[in-house]
This record gives C-alpha cells, sequence and structure tokens, in this order.
C-alpha cells in the first residue's frame, strides 16, 4: 500500500493524543490529578491538540476533503465511520473535563466523570481505528488479531510518554505514570515484533490462480498487462518495498523505541534539568519510532487486486 503521509500522522498524532486523554480521565477518576489550571490547560492543550491536528490531517488524503462529513453516515456497516462518530462524540466530554479543569480549577466530582467518560469514549476510538484497517480481508497482512491491540498499546504508550514529559516541565514527577509508560512501550514494541514474524511466516491466502479462479494445479502467470499506463490501483495498492530495505527500517524502528524507553525511565530516575531533557528526548525517539513503525504498516501490506498486475501471491 501507498504510505499516505497524512494517514501516517493521522494515526501516530491522534493515537497519542487519545492514549493521553485516557490516562487522564482515569487518573482523574482516582483522584490522582492535580487541580492545577495551568497544568489542565497545558494537558489538555497536548491531548486535544494531538487528536484535532491527527483528525484533521486524515482529512487531506480525500479526494474532496469537503465531503468528510459524509463519512459518518455510514456507522451501521463501516468502522471509518464508527471512527469518525466516536471520534467526534469525544469532544464533549473532553471538552466539559478540560472546562472544569481549566476554568473551574477542579478535576473532581461531576468532572471527574466526565474525564471517565472521555477515557472510555478514546479507547473506543482508538479500537475502532484498529479496526479500520483489522477488518479490511484484501490485505492479509492488516486482517490480522494482532493490529488492533497493536495501535491500542502504542497509543497509551506514547500517551504516557507525552504526559510524563509535559509534567516533568511543570516540576512534577510522576514515577508510576513513567513505569507505565515503559511497560505498554515495552509491550507495543514486543508485540510489533511479533507481528513483523507472523506476516514474515504467514502463508500466502490469495494467489493468481485462486484470483482468476484457475486454480493452484497450474501456475498462472500474466500475459500481458492489462493497462498501458500505471493507474490509481498501481500506485495506491502496488507501493512495494525492498525486503533489505524493510528490514533496516524495522531495526530503525526498534532502536528509536528501545532507547526512547530507556531515556524515559532514567528520566524518572533523575531530578531538575537532566530528568527534563531525558523525558523530552523520549517523547522524540518514541514518536519517531512510531512514525517509521507505521510507514511500514502501510508500506509492508500487499493488496489481493495486485494480483492482476503481477504478483503471484498476498
Amino acid at each position: 500500500m501507498h504510505p499516505a503521509y497524512s494517514v501516517i500522522f493521522f494515526t501516530t498524532a491522534s493515537g497519542a493524543g487519545y492514549g493521553a486523554l485516557i490516562l487522564l480521565g482515569i487518573n482523574a477518576m482516582f483522584g490522582h490529578l492535580p487541580a492545577d489550571r495551568w497544568l489542565g490547560f497545558a494537558a489538555m492543550g497536548v491531548a486535544l491538540g494531538l487528536v484535532t491536528a491527527g483528525l484533521l490531517s486524515s482529512t487531506l488524503h480525500l479526494g474532496h476533503p469537503e465531503r468528510a462529513w459524509r463519512a459518518v453516515s455510514q456507522w451501521r456497516s463501516s468502522w471509518l465511520s464508527r471512527e469518525g462518530v466516536l471520534a467526534l462524540i469525544t469532544f464533549v466530554p473532553a471538552g466539559l473535563f478540560g472546562i472544569g479543569w481549566v476554568f473551574a480549577g477542579q478535576t473532581g466530582g461531576v468532572w471527574a466523570w466526565f474525564g471517565g467518560g472521555a477515557a472510555v469514549l478514546s479507547v473506543l476510538t482508538v479500537y475502532a481505528t484498529g479496526m479500520i484497517y483489522a477488518s479490511l480481508k484484501p490485505i492479509p497482512r492488516w486482517n490480522n488479531r494482532w493490529v488492533t491491540p497493536i495501535y491500542l498499546a502504542f497509543s497509551l504508550a506514547t500517551g504516557a510518554i507525552w504526559l510524563y514529559a509535559l509534567l516533568r516541565l511543570f516540576g512534577l514527577n510522576p514515577y508510576p505514570l513513567a513505569i507505565f509508560g515503559a511497560v505498554m512501550g515495552a509491550a507495543a514494541w514486543a508485540a510489533k515484533h511479533g507481528y513483523w514474524r507472523f506476516i514474515d511466516s504467514a502463508p500466502a491466502t490469495a494467489t493468481t490462480g485462486s484470483a482468476t479462479g484457475l486454480g493452484d494445479q497450474k501456475p498462472v502467470r500474466l500475459l500481458e498487462a492489462p493497462h498501458l499506463e500505471e493507474n490509481y490501483l498501481q500506485r495506491e495498492m502496488g507501493f512495494q518495498i525492498a525486503r533489505k530495505h524493510a528490514e533496516k527500517l524495522r531495526r530503525v524502528a526498534l532502536t528509536c523505541g528501545v532507547i526512547g524507553l530507556v531515556l524515559l525511565l532514567i528520566a524518572a530516575a533523575s531530578s531538575g534539568a537532566p530528568g527534563v531533557l531525558a523525558a523530552v528526548a523520549a517523547t522524540v525517539l518514541s514518536a519517531l519510532g512510531v512514525l517509521v513503525e507505521r510507514w511500514l504498516f502501510f508500506a509492508e501490506a500487499k493488496h489481493a487486486v495486485t494480483l492482476y498486475y503481477g504478483n503471484e501471491s498476498v
């Protein structure tokens, strides 16, 4: 699949934003959130800013962005539509929670319930985002049990890392949040490694024989290209990346992710400026690792339609 940068940014930025909202809402429900208005302004600004920037970026991949509102009308059958509906609804309790924190200076009581509602809806939104891809049967590398849990794990991990760095800038050092981010990050990268092993060893689910109905008893080869020039399907569905390049990028993503987690733990154990710098560096490296991981997620995917353009199996 062609890696669309707008969609890559959308899934990484909004994932981190929703992860931050989940953690803020949960901490509010348990009474662990400081009622500091400036902290609330910064935390909600970062979380909602990431979510909003990601959602707006996703519309850039549309042929007619002005028609994006129509996507929410098919929520009964489309995960994309369900994600859109959930994303819009989430702004309501998240906005009310932010109002209580910033303007009323409170994070408990009814405001905490708004935070909890935002957390639940954020989980559902990220789940729907993962299911957009996991539900696509023509793309076997997406249509498996690994995809959605990985989206949720990276969302929580990156959200925790962003929040921790922000809190360090405010002079706070919430050790449990750093440990949670490190554990979720390790789980996310471990799951991603498992996903890569799975797609490398999984048998082909479709071949030129099954696609044409001629069977697999004898090899079916392309005699003549269906088009004289490259078309939309080939540009969007036929993107290919060399195996050696994919291996290098996998190592880059894992290296950035692991170093980011190590820096996060160093930040938790450090005080003053060194701890703040380590937290910020952990955020940058973790974000870079997830961006590379997400680029590979699209670049390594193979759509069944490519069987009609020369691919022998997907």
